[in-house]
């Protein structure tokens, strides 16, 4: 037997021979033999919390009713899992979270699709024994991106996880005890007075509506509505691969042409690709990593398209921020272009334009917002909305989303190349530019466009690529504690990167705290794999093949790093120490 391989266990669930491997837990064994144990705290991206004591079963011979999430198999094991015992504690434990749980389910953003209302339907509930009175708390609405609200809170822990483990920023944790605890952040503040980065890992994975985005979605359609306005949308790459989810489409299928008939049909005057301006991205960014290796400026090139990823580095490593590309992210570049470009090329006087981008981030809706995000004189974008607002506005308007016919994205700003749709997965940004990158230094084709050394869902994937000798090195992270790890490495060891991809997504753009919620443990893979199917299957692969870009230079941004595509496509970040210093100074 090799030293890496895991002794086999066999155990009995439910009369059922299962063989599991030494270290798993017994509800991960059931639920791999078909056996649908409910779970409330368990969730795939976060695992095991053992909190609120759903998944009990019982064990023969063994005390009590343990929770099967945090339970290891043992060799000879006999679980039952749908006993009367184990039934009346399920629907107890259900009951006390119901009892001081608000019953306002018809105003809640969660209702039809909450994990608690779910629950008990499962169970049987119809009426609830207990009733408990907690103290009431407002909702924190503090924050641009997200709303909080601790009424809802059923204390299962998986934000707190999320928040400290997989992002390592630590903006939530528990106070107080017994019937007084709650999830907050540290001095029970707001978010936005937090070290919160706005990713929305939280509000993804929260099983009720105690943590979500900020709807802006009614504001839209009132845009639209307006008839001085004239209203522009952009979708990112990908919310493509996930909106599908939302309308019963299998998680996985490309749903490209029918989101782009959708947003026509919901009245937008111009529906246009952040895929044009992902294939604009890489020929500033990538222009600018071969300037830095040429000027020897600060390397590694890291990338700059993950707004979670930006607020992470200005709070917790802003010895980075030099290293920062300073290429706005697409989000950003098209409302900058089209406030400009296409508001002189469409006649239209820009402060008319409502520009709006759907997105898969919660973060988008923090970028949009800050201050220096205003390149053309006004505000780059007006509204961010998350795959699950656009989902709920198609819902609205009556459009049945997979009935639609396929449509496409209005020219000149909704052609783009297979390199910007896979800008959608970790390591999207990375394979696009060193496409690009490889073809300028090499002055020929690729023979084979993938770059697959960068692919997949390892949290940090490391290449070394030769460009006419010269070996270019670089590394991917995805998730915020893998871009928190590769950053000490290279500090400690002083080891050398040329170019750096972190998203601050586990899995990138298709993982963001915006798009459709799962508890398939599969879904990163599955979107990814939507996303590389629409790559290949694309004309043009590569973003210095775009020729709507190479127009959008000819005509008005003259050059990659020319002086108007760094005023109106570049920016420049600071510590938020820094940013706090000059504030008060300003104010003194």
């Amino acid at each position: 037997m090799m030293g890496n391989e895991k002794k086999k266990i066999n155990l009995t669930i439910d009369g059922i021979q299962v063989e599991a491997h030494e270290g798993e837990m017994v509800l991960e064994a059931a639920r791999r033999a078909g056996i649908d144990i409910p779970t409330l705290c368990y969730h795939p991206a976060v695992g095991p919390i053992g909190s609120c004591r759903v998944c009990v079963v019982e064990i023969e011979n063994g005390r009590g009713l343990p929770a099967s999430c945090v339970t290891p198999v043992r060799e000879g094991m006999v679980v039952r899992t749908n006993t009367e015992a184990v039934r009346e504690a399920r629907r107890t434990v259900v009951e006390l979270i119901l009892a001081s749980h608000p019953q306002d389910c018809l105003q809640c953003e969660r209702n039809g699709k909450c994990e608690l209302q779910e629950l008990a339907m499962r169970l049987g509930i119809r009426e609830s024994r207990f009733h408990r009175e907690k103290e009431h708390r407002e909702s924190d609405t503090s924050s641009v991106a997200l709303v909080r609200d601790p009424e809802k809170c059923i204390l299962c822990g998986r934000c707190v996880k999320m928040c400290s483990e997989t992002q390592t920023v630590g903006a939530l944790g528990f106070a107080y005890r017994g019937t007084d605890a709650l999830v907050t952040p540290m001095f029970e503040r707001g978010l936005a007075e937090s070290k919160c980065v706005s990713c929305g890992q939280c509000a993804k994975i929260c099983p009720v509506g105690a943590i979500h985005e900020k709807e802006e979605w009614q504001k839209v359609a009132d845009m639209i509505s307006d008839p001085d306005l004239h209203v522009v949308v952009q979708v990112a790459p990908a919310v493509r691969a996930a909106i599908g989810e939302e309308f019963g489409i299998p998680a996985g299928t490309p749903v490209t042409g029918k989101l782009a008939t959708a947003l026509k049909r919901l009245g937008f005057d111009a529906v246009f690709d952040t895929q044009f301006t992902a294939d604009l991205t890489i020929m500033e960014e990538g222009t600018e990593l071969l300037e830095r290796m040429k000027t020897k400026g600060p390397l590694p090139l890291v990338t700059s398209c993950s707004p979670g990823w930006i607020r992470y580095a200005e709070t917790f490593h802003p010895e980075f921020i030099p290293n920062i590309s300073s290429c706005k992210s697409p989000q950003q570049m098209m409302g900058a272009v089209i406030k400009t470009y296409y508001a002189d090329k469409a006649g239209i006087d820009p402060d008319k334009i409502a520009s709006i981008s759907v997105m898969p981030c919660t973060a988008k809706k923090f970028e949009c917002a800050r201050p220096e995000m205003n390149g053309s004189g006004r505000r780059d974008v007006d509204v961010v909305l998350t795959t699950r607002e656009l989902a709920r506005m198609i819902r609205q308007a009556g459009i049945r989303f997979e009935e639609l016919p396929d449509g496409e994205f209005d020219a000149p700003l909704g052609i783009s190349t297979g390199a910007a749709t896979i800008f959608g997965v970790t390591g999207g940004v990375m394979e696009a530019a060193l496409r690009t990158v490889y073809e300028i230094v090499m002055k020929k084709p690729l023979g084979k466009v993938e770059f697959l050394q960068v692919r997949g869902m390892d949290g940090i994937k490391e290449a070394t690529i030769d460009l006419g000798g010269t070996k270019v090195r670089v590394a991917v992270a995805h998730g915020l504690s893998n871009a928190s790890k590769l950053l000490k490495h290279i500090k400690e060891t002083g080891e050398t990167y040329h170019f750096i991809e972190v998203m601050a997504c586990p899995g990138g753009c298709i993982m963001g705290g915006g798009q459709p919620r799962s508890v398939d443990s599969d879904i990163a893979v599955k979107r990814a794999a939507a996303l590389y199917t629409e790559d290949r299957s694309m004309e043009m692969r590569k973003s210095h093949e775009n020729p709507a870009v190479a127009r959008l230079y000819e005509e008005f941004l003259q050059k990659p790093g020319s002086d108007i595509a760094h005023k109106l496509l570049h920016t420049t970040y600071e510590s938020v120490d820094e940013a706090a210093a000059a504030s008060r100074k300003e104010a003194m």
